[in-house]
């Protein structure tokens, strides 16, 4: 099948080097992994479009909510709470909402009687956990971004309310339906490299990323949000368990703040980047490079459909917002650097390491069997069996975000709520519950040095 230039070189040269050094094949077979398709034999067109109400009209609300664009007979988005009023309008305008069920808070959702089957919950993490109990006591199935809950404690009331309400609630652990990930699993479950012994599990966030989401934005205030082990890296957590099949036993975490620290500010910075810094022009992180001069991240700033105006838009944004702050001199207390490693059930070991300090993104995988191993990178991974000699490379494209994750895990959420069947969903509150307990314990454990067990 097809694949780029650039991963068929890869790809090449890593088989060659695996040639030198054991004799294999310098010749993979080559695999596409399919994407989103209606040939899914559990797939079942349903009788009516599921009507979604969005608990926040950000990023993320559009992302899943686009779906509805895309696939008006399966989903139709017919209410909105947004506080900000242009996310609102724009929401509104998209889907062709009815103005009487347009909210500014999630409150006022459930004020009304219950006026749609679903809720898709998109609010900041720490605004979780109220709209998800009042739309289950509500009656209505729920799409739970992630992570679920800061608390445990509140993680747990909302799979004890689930459950006694007999809803469907899917956690947005979106990796689990990636083309890539699911063949991965598929591969790993099925014994093709034998017992599984141990996995390496790499989050490069990229350095700009890490200075946009972690340092200047919504989630630079661990307390106010959500520690960055779950804000970036429950999807790892997650994946992990998926992936491995066993539950995980013990943990433990080690991690800080290396680099944006005000001791780190260099000579002539200035609170603002804007305001006449004297390194501005080769600082890695200068809001004037990635926001104006750039163009890049500026989805945040909710940018005016005039493109003239965007310019000066920007501008206005970098002197009011933390988005125009020097790196080295805001209060974040979110890690760069955080390593965990973890034992499960049978003796799997796995490493996980997230950093903040790198060129690239997009998660590196190694996984070690008894009879085989596979490396990749999301883009491909390529699988060599001891046995034969053997190596396949697993080709991954996609059409959509999180290795085409988004709209699989939207599509699954609808077929399971539509014939009632929470089966069908990989990601349901109960298997999610995990990775979060992974998460609050691996946190425990940075801050007392100790290893962590785990339980559910």
């Amino acid at each position: 099948m097809p694949i780029s230039r650039r991963q068929l070189l890869k790809t090449l040269g890593t088989a060659t080097g695996a040639a030198v050094l054991t004799g294999f094949s310098v010749e993979p077979e080559f695999f596409q992994i399919p994407l989103l398709s209606e040939e899914n034999p559990l797939y079942q067109k349903p009788e009516r479009p599921l009507t979604v109400v969005t608990i926040g009209a950000g990023n993320r609300g559009n992302v899943y909510g686009n779906y509805a664009i895309s696939y008006p007979d399966e989903m139709d988005v017919v209410g909105v709470a947004e506080p900000i009023p242009l996310r609102n309008e724009r929401y509104v305008k998209k889907h062709n909402i009815e103005e009487a069920n347009r909210f500014t808070t999630w409150e006022h959702v459930f004020k009304r009687p219950k006026f749609a089957d679903a809720v898709l919950i998109t609010t900041p993490d720490n605004l979780h956990y109220g709209p998800c109990m009042a739309a289950l006591q509500a009656g209505y199935d729920v799409l739970l971004e992630k992570p679920i809950s800061p608390s445990e404690k509140e993680c747990r009331n909302i799979l004890a309310l689930a459950k006694k309400t007999g809803r469907t609630v899917a956690v947005c652990h979106v990796l689990r339906y990636a083309p890539y990930f699911e063949k991965l699993h598929e591969l790993m479950q099925s014994g093709a490299i034998g017992e599984i012994v141990s996995v390496q599990h790499f989050e490069p966030i990229e350095h700009v990323h890490m200075s946009h989401s972690f340092v200047r934005g919504n989630w630079h205030d661990r307390n106010a949000t959500t520690p960055i082990i779950l804000a970036k890296s429950c999807h790892d957590l997650d994946i992990l368990r998926w992936l491995v099949g066993k539950p995980c036993k013990k943990i433990v975490a080690m991690g800080g703040i290396k680099w944006f620290r005000k001791e780190n500010a260099p000579a002539g910075s200035t609170p603002r980047c804007m305001d006449g810094c004297s390194v501005e022009s080769t600082c890695p992180y200068s809001a004037m490079k990635i926001y104006y001069r750039g163009k890049g991240w500026t989805y945040v700033f909710d940018m005016p459909e005039d493109k003239s105006k965007h310019g000066e838009f920007i501008l206005e944004k970098l002197r009011t917002t933390n988005y125009g702050r020097c790196v080295y001199k805001m209060e974040n207390n979110q890690e760069d650097h955080y390593i965990a490693s973890m034992e499960f059930e049978g003796g799997v070991t796995a490493a996980f390491s997230m950093e903040a300090f790198t060129s690239y993104a997009g998660r590196r995988t190694r996984i070690m069997g008894s009879m085989g191993d596979i490396v990749g990178d999301m883009d491909t991974f390529t699988l060599t069996d001891f046995r034969t000699g053997k190596t396949t490379v697993y080709d991954n494209s996609s059409g959509d975000g999180h290795g085409g994750g988004d709209w699989r895990l939207v599509r699954n959420w609808l077929q399971a709520v539509t014939q009632r069947k929470p089966e069908l969903l990989t990601s349901t509150i109960d298997a999610s519950i995990e990775s979060h307990v992974m998460g609050f314990m691996a946190e425990k454990s940075r801050k007392t040095g100790k290893i962590e067990g785990v339980r559910v």
